[in-house]
């Protein structure tokens, strides 16, 4: 009675075998787009992954104050590594120069800008000398009133929001560091002491430094391959549901079920050879992907994938994926009655499970709503669970929760596909 089972399902997985060797466009689809997509969009990602030095953002500069306070902005944009500067004679000409898309960034400092900010700092510092009875004939000054200045930023229309944010950010710490460099001065200046002998301090007395997980007492620093591996290997994987489901359409339309049906060949075991065979597939293409992580970027400059005592657990994360994977596309084939309905439909859940996921888009940058959503899609599991492997170096009991929700999506999946189809066949 085994012996029976295991060889009609060996001839079901040999003949799923045979069907797929002979679409050599469909093996083209399901290895090698995966690996140029994984390449392509590692190159456009990785400078966000690089630090600051290693790239440099033409800036447009218009200097209308001439003073101390622009040397300034000028030398500390300068010394950032961040930026190119080049100068520009007029705002107008910038300005243009930006809006057309020729240039991320133009900033214009203000006329006056050095003088206006000492006369304000001059006024705040004999203020407060005044009321400690140190400057006694300042209160008998009328304070000029001193109109703000603005330091204009022009970005390109097409610039991301979080660009923006960062330079207006960074600008604002820039002016503020001035500004108090300014106050210390004038307070040394009005108490008479020598320039040339500080009596205040100006570093920064509260420092930032990021801790870093670490491993054999080395820090582990995430790149662009380390987020770009599990995630595009992932959308691979789910991405063989639109083959498979349009396979198991073809068949039904073809009459092969119908011959099955003269024979004792149940359902599930028909199932069963197609998920042996895709779940193969699964692992050839996870294979192939962190090869091309480990070889093929270090090759052309991108940060390589360190799977160092890593591989099992993240050979168990990409087979309980693509389990689910395959549930989902055998579910689909069941319910669908034509290769028009699935292949659309198919290709459209992949990319909605994986926006859902957090492969496009971060889950924590997300709506709160959408959050919430995200923790119902089979990818967000899976994807968890390769971060888990890949940067948290955790271990086979912290991906417990998400490979037994990956399990129990790929049961419940294969037995709703068992019970319609028995359903269908029952009328």
């Amino acid at each position: 009675m085994h012996f029976a089972i295991m060889h009609k399902l060996w001839a079901s997985t040999y003949k799923e075998m045979l069907l797929l060797l002979r679409d050599l466009g469909g093996i083209a689809i399901l290895f090698v787009m995966p690996m140029l997509l994984l390449v392509v969009i590692t190159l456009v990602q990785d400078s966000t992954f690089k630090t600051i030095s290693d790239i440099k953002i033409p800036v447009l500069l218009v200097d209308n104050d001439k003073g101390e306070v622009s040397k300034n902005i000028i030398d500390n944009l300068s010394e950032s590594n961040s930026f190119q500067i080049l100068q520009k004679d007029t705002e107008e000409e910038a300005k243009e120069a930006v809006f057309a898309g020729k240039y991320q960034l133009a900033i214009v400092i203000p006329e006056s800008l050095s003088t206006s900010l000492q006369k304000k700092v001059n006024q705040n510092v004999e203020g407060i000398l005044s009321k400690f009875g140190l400057e006694e004939d300042s209160l008998l000054v009328e304070k000029e009133t001193i109109p703000v200045k603005e330091v204009r930023l022009y970005f390109d229309p097409a610039t991301q929001v979080s660009f923006k944010s960062s330079v207006k950010n960074g600008i604002d710490k820039m002016i503020s560091k001035i500004e108090t460099q300014s106050i210390y001065k004038a307070f040394q200046s009005e108490l008479g002491e020598d320039e040339d002998e500080s009596i205040f301090d100006t570093e920064n007395f509260i420092a930032f430094k990021e801790i870093l997980p670490t491993k054999n007492n080395e820090e582990i620093i995430p790149n662009s391959a380390q987020h770009n591996v599990p995630a595009w290997t992932l959308f691979a994987i789910f991405f063989i549901i639109v083959p498979l489901s349009i396979n198991l359409v073809k068949e039904k339309n073809q009459g092969t079920f119908v011959r099955l049906r003269t024979q004792p060949v149940n359902y599930a075991t028909v199932l069963g050879g197609k998920t042996i065979v895709y779940l193969g597939v699964c692992l050839i293409q996870f294979t192939l992907m962190l090869l091309v992580g480990i070889y093929l970027f270090p090759a052309i400059g991108l940060p390589g994938v360190d799977v160092t005592g890593k591989l099992p657990l993240l050979y168990v994360v990409a087979l309980f994926s693509g389990l689910a994977a395959i549930g989902l596309g055998l579910l689909l084939g069941t319910i669908a009655k034509t290769q028009e309905q699935v292949a659309p439909f198919g290709a459209t859940m992949v990319v909605i499970l994986a926006a859902l996921g957090g492969v496009w888009v971060p889950v924590f940058v997300m709506p709160k709503f959408m959050q919430l959503t995200s923790k119902i899609s089979p990818m967000n599991w899976g994807l968890e669970a390769f971060y888990d492997v890949f940067l948290r170096n955790v271990s086979f009991v912290k991906i417990l929760p998400e490979i037994s929700l990956l399990l129990l999506f790929f049961l419940l999946t294969i037995l709703i596909a068992i019970i319609y189809n028995r359903s269908k066949n029952a009328v």
